[in-house]
């Protein structure tokens, strides 16, 4: 199993000399082609920042991120945006689809701009759609379908270009229980069935009861790391409760 990401030693400040914030202390960690890890921690904890890094929204103070063999933190420019729009997929809580264009041309938009061929980009599309369940909404706008849906669109966009990586940001915070059981399915179905890399940030518990592999944040620091191994999700999902509530502070803040 190859290396997909590799997290060495990154450091991340913010601020000046006279009031300076340090949001990532000294991370370190690795994630292999076809893993599902989650982050967890609470509100400040660090998290995002390490995922806007990871995603090259954000640039480290020191420290090196690779992804399949490249180091982000050398890349500038064109090159970055090559590298963004061409090994990394990205999932948002709010969709970030264009309400302008069809479930199937937000889709589809990620192959239009790497020039692929129009028969080529309605296979793929098919394929992917088929797969997570939006074949009969490929022709609706985002107003016309249900937040579960359209983080399934969004899900499609992520997934369509063949990335490393795929980045997740709280996908579950805007959906209902339903609609959020629903959509770790088809993260699920991407990453036993379609062998896809996800690095998923939440808060909430039960999301994070679906990945293989949980690292804990606390102060800008691996906390603590769970495995879930051959555990049931139930059982993965208690032994997340027991760190969480480790974590300190209010219980509300992490799940």
């Amino acid at each position: 199993m190859s290396e997909v990401l590799e997290v060495k030693n990154v450091e991340k400040y913010y601020g000046n000399k006279s009031n300076l914030t340090k949001a990532i202390d000294n991370i370190s960690f690795k994630v292999q082609e076809g893993e599902f890890v989650g982050i967890m921690g609470a509100s400040g904890s660090g998290k995002t920042t390490l995922l806007n890094c990871i995603s090259t929204i954000d640039r480290v103070t020191s420290g090196n991120i690779i992804i399949n063999g490249k180091d982000i933190t050398k890349l500038k420019g064109n090159n970055l945006n090559k590298f963004r729009r061409e090994e990394l997929g990205f999932i948002f809580q709010d969709f970030n689809l264009l309400d302008t264009l069809t479930a199937y041309e937000n889709i589809a938009l990620a192959l239009t701009i790497q020039k692929v061929k129009p028969k080529e980009i309605e296979k793929r599309v098919d394929e992917i759609a088929d797969k997570l369940g939006i074949k009969d909404i490929l022709k609706k706008y985002p107003y016309q379908v249900s937040g579960g849906q359209k983080q399934r669109i969004a899900s499609a966009r992520a997934i369509i270009t063949n990335p490393k990586l795929i980045l997740a940001d709280e996908p579950t915070g805007a959906l209902d229980s339903k609609s959020a059981r629903q959509l770790l399915e088809s993260f699920e179905y991407l990453n036993k069935n379609l062998n896809a890399t996800i690095l998923m940030v939440t808060h909430d518990a039960f999301t994070a009861s679906y990945a293989d592999r949980i690292l804990f944040i606390k102060d800008g620091k691996i906390f603590n790391e769970l495995i879930k191994g051959k555990q049931s999700r139930k059982e993965f999902f208690e032994k997340i409760i027991e760190v969480v509530t480790l974590l300190g502070g209010e219980l509300g803040d992490v799940i």
